[in-house]
Parts: C-alpha cells; sequence; structure tokens
C-alpha cells in the first residue's frame, strides 16, 4: 500500500462539479492499493499516518500529528501510485490491486483512521475526480507499507 501525504490547509474532491469530501487543515492522502496487500498494510499505514508529526507546535516546530494539531484527513483512491514507469513511456498498473480488493482496502484503511478519533472525509472510488488543494509548507510525505521507500 502506498500514499502520498500532503499538509494542506484546505483541500476537496469533487466529482462532475459536486464536491463529495472535503477538508479544512490537516492531510490529504492519496492512496494506492497493491495486489500483496492486506490487513497489515492498512493498520500499518493508518496508524502511521495519524500519528505523523509534521504538524507545527508553538515553537514552530514539526512536533504535532494531526489529531494533535485538531486536523482531518480527505483520503483519495489513486490506483496510478503503482504505476510502472521502469521501462518505455506508458506506465504499467500490474502491480496494482484489481478493484474489488482495492476498494475493500481503501474502505478498511479509512475505518482505521476513524478508529483513531481523526475526522475523515473521502473521495469517490473510481470516479473521475478534481482535487483543489493548498499544500502547506510544502509539506508532502511518500508513505510504503512494504518499506520500499
Amino acid at each position: 500500500m502506498r500514499a502520498v501525504v500532503q499538509r494542506v490547509s484546505r483541500a476537496s474532491v469533487l466529482v462532475s462539479g459536486e464536491t463529495v469530501g472535503e477538508i479544512g487543515a490537516g492531510l490529504l492522502v492519496f492512496l494506492g492499493v497493491g495486489r500483496e496487500d492486506g490487513e497489515a498494510d492498512c493498520r500499518y499505514l493508518a496508524e502511521k499516518i495519524a500519528g505523523l508529526r509534521i504538524f507545527e507546535d508553538e515553537a514552530g516546530l514539526m512536533n504535532l500529528s494531526v489529531k494533535e494539531a485538531g486536523g482531518a484527513i480527505l483520503v483519495v483512491s489513486q490506483f496510478t501510485l503503482y504505476g510502472d514507469c521502469r521501462k518505455g513511456r506508458r506506465p504499467g498498473f500490474s502491480a496494482a490491486a484489481p478493484p474489488e480488493q482495492a476498494e475493500q482496502l481503501y474502505e478498511r484503511f479509512c475505518t482505521l483512521l476513524r478508529e483513531q478519533e481523526v475526522p475523515v472525509a473521502t473521495g469517490r472510488f473510481q470516479a473521475v475526480m478534481q482535487i483543489p488543494l493548498v499544500n502547506e509548507g510544502p509539506v508532502t510525505i511518500l508513505l510504503d507499507s512494504k518499506k520500499n521507500f
């Protein structure tokens, strides 16, 4: 399971011009699910993301988690995080989970985040989405449940 995590002052998800998910300050998480992923991957990333200390404390140091900072998390499914561009110019997506598996694990990931008592908004699985956001910092973190990076 892979995630691109961005610290934002606001972010939203639109589908066909309709806002389906929206947060103020917090984290925007683009989540990709791989064929080999399961419950342990969901749990690892949910705990890691909820606990990331990337919000500034009163001294201006990145010492606070999203929960401690009073933020929320917007989760957007993005299978293209498994795009393999090592050969040729067209990405291959054979490492990405099939939609049924990916949706189940995406939903499980969101549930695990909510269990961390963090407000969670989502995009719409398999929809074409537009994601307006304001990245704060900028702060962008790449995570992989298999610890490949």
